[in-house]
Formats: C-alpha cells, sequence, structure tokens
C-alpha cells in the first residue's frame, strides 16, 4: 500500500480539475399519460473540489448520490443545471472535441471497445478517431500491452473475452491518446484478486512515471484504499467529505480490533473501560476498543496478565465498515 499523505504535504501542482457549484437538476414525469405531474429532482446540489495535477482523488459514495451525474459532466456527456467544470482549463460541454481528445474514461459496466472485432482492430480504429500519429500509436500499443497483459489476446474479439481481460483492453483503449486526466468509474467491477491486484498496480504507475491525474469512483473500497491519497464523499449530491482516508477514518471510527489466541478455552474477561469483547470462539476473543479511552499499550499489559494466553493482533476495522459508518452518520 502506498505512503499516505496529507494534502498539506503534496506538492503544489497545477489544478487538473476545478468543480465550482455545480448543480444538476431533472424533471421527472409522474402518474401515466401526457397529464402526470412532473417534479424536479435533484442529482447534484452545489458541489465543489478540485483535484491538482498528478494525484489519484477517489470520489465515493452511495447509490443515487449524485457520483455517475458528476462523472458524466465531467466527462462531457452532460451539460449542468448550473455551475462550472474545468478540466485542464477547458470546459467539458463546450470544448467537447478538445476535451476528450485530454482524457480517458473507463466505465466498468460499458465498453468503448467493438464487441466483433479483435482488441488490436479497436485499439486501431481508436488511434485513428483520435488522430494518434503512427509512431506515437505503436508506441503506445506496445508499452500499453505489455503492461496490461494483452499479448495473448490482441487477436481475438472482445465479445470472446472474460471479463478481466476485457477490463484490461478497455484501460488500454482509454489510455492510447496519452490522456492527462484518467477518470475511472467502477474499473475492478467483477475481476478477480489477480486482475485487481494488477489494474491498481497499473494505475500507481501511471501517476508516479507520467505524472496522469486519475479520479476513482468505486463501491470496492480496496481500490479507494490501496489508490486515493485523498478521498471525497458525496451523498444526497453534496459533498459530504474531503479529506485523506486516514483522516476520514479517525473522525468516523477510531475503534481498533484487538484478537486474543489462548492454549485453552479463554477465560472469562473483566476489561477496561472503552474496551468491550464482540467475540468469543473456542480458542480466542475479539475486543474492540477505543484508543482515546483506553491506549493500546495498557490494554495489552491488562491482557498479558490471563493465564493461556498463546498470541495478541492489533488491527483497524475493514475499510468496508468504515464507509458504512459514514454512510450511515450522514443519511438524513
Amino acid at each position: 500500500m502506498p505512503a499516505r499523505t496529507t494534502r498539506e504535504s503534496l506538492p503544489s501542482h497545477p489544478t487538473a480539475i476545478d468543480v465550482e457549484n455545480l448543480r444538476k437538476t431533472y424533471r421527472i414525469r409522474e402518474g401515466g399519460g401526457w397529464r402526470g405531474k412532473t417534479r424536479e429532482i435533484t442529482a447534484l446540489d452545489g458541489i465543489s473540489f478540485s483535484v491538482p495535477a498528478g494525484e489519484i482523488a477517489g470520489f465515493i459514495g452511495p447509490n443515487g448520490a449524485g457520483k455517475s451525474t458528476a462523472i458524466k459532466i465531467l466527462s462531457g456527456i452532460l451539460r449542468p443545471s448550473s455551475g462550472m467544470v474545468r478540466v485542464g482549463n477547458l470546459v467539458p460541454w463546450r470544448d467537447r472535441i478538445a476535451h476528450v481528445a485530454r482524457i480517458g474514461v473507463v466505465f466498468g459496466q460499458r465498453t468503448q471497445l467493438w464487441w466483433d472485432l479483435s482488441v488490436a482492430e479497436g485499439l486501431k480504429l481508436l488511434g485513428d478517431i483520435y488522430n494518434v500519429e503512427p509512431a506515437r500509436f505503436a508506441r503506445n500499443k506496445a508499452r500499453l500491452a505489455e503492461a496490461l497483459d494483452l499479448g495473448g489476446i490482441m487477436d481475438q474479439s472482445v465479445r470472446q473475452l472474460s471479463l478481466g481481460q476485457r477490463m484490461r483492453a478497455e484501460i488500454a483503449a482509454a489510455l492510447l491518446h496519452d490522456p492527462e486526466v484518467l477518470i475511472l468509474d467502477e474499473p475492478t467491477i467483477g475481476l478477480d484478486a489477480p486482475s485487481k491486484l494488477a489494474v491498481r498496480a497499473f494505475v500507481r504507475s501511471l501517476r508516479d512515471e507520467r505524472g496522469t491525474t486519475v479520479l476513482l469512483t468505486t463501491h470496492d473500497m480496496h481500490d479507494i484504499e490501496a489508490l486515493a491519497e485523498r478521498v471525497i464523499v458525496i451523498g444526497h449530491g453534496r459533498i459530504l467529505a474531503d479529506s485523506p482516508f486516514e483522516a476520514l477514518r479517525a473522525t468516523t471510527l477510531s475503534e481498533r480490533i484487538l484478537e486474543a489466541d489462548f492454549a485453552e478455552t479463554p477465560p472469562p474477561l473483566t476489561l477496561p473501560e472503552g474496551a468491550t469483547e464482540t467475540q468469543r470462539s473456542p480458542r480466542s476473543v475479539t475486543i474492540t476498543f477505543d484508543p482515546r479511552r483506553i491506549p493500546a499499550p495498557a490494554l495489552v499489559a491488562h491482557l498479558n496478565t490471563l493465564p493461556g494466553l498463546d498470541d495478541l493482533r492489533i488491527g483497524r476495522p475493514a475499510i468496508e465498515e468504515i464507509i458504512t459508518r459514514f454512510y450511515a452518520d450522514h443519511a438524513s
């Protein structure tokens, strides 16, 4: 896992993505026929955030939070009701041709390749669409094929690929034209563990070696934990948090987990204030504790007096538990 940084410690870079007071409303018809009433739905309610060049930012939220609407506006697919967006100083819906030439987008549940063409043919067609000169196309295709392990599938049609193979090909397709900004929407959905690890490693290399700015939206919190230096949380069309993940963890769920293994059946426990037994098995006990109330060394010292103690392990709650708690705290 990459070392965590705070926004204050990040080097100063030009802003790659700048979102200012962005709003998007829809009118939907209720009831049957032309006489049905309409009502307004607010998908985005004045959100603002910026992403410096060369940063990997996670953009997360529960279903219906407004993530997809924001991504479509950033990609130039939708126009907002009000507010402003600049991606590399271009307004996506006004400067669409120039904009799409400078960004790459991967939608995990959609394809930009053609089902009946081979991967190589699809990449060639996209290279022509983006006007990638032949020498640069050949160089990028070779680099991406090696980095994403595409050599064995170049001559296969897209419809014949497994989901993991197709997602690697989709990432290559999004990067053929050397985009400055990469928008990833569920890039590891449905992938097996080796494929997820490969995609994460490649995304990190893009930022580290080429300075690519990445905006990552996903429900897989392990992608966020592995990649994002910063997490922007959206809910109800509003920004709920914008901070390094560790800061979000500290303010949302500061509890720690201690697992104690015993040579025989664990004895009854009398725990200090701030520690609670949450699970027991024939040879182990799980304890949740708040380090602000009972420091870990003090709790370990207390448990070391127990007969038959064999091993102690201290960890943090799973990232999914932290995010679930955060969503629950902001449900209203």
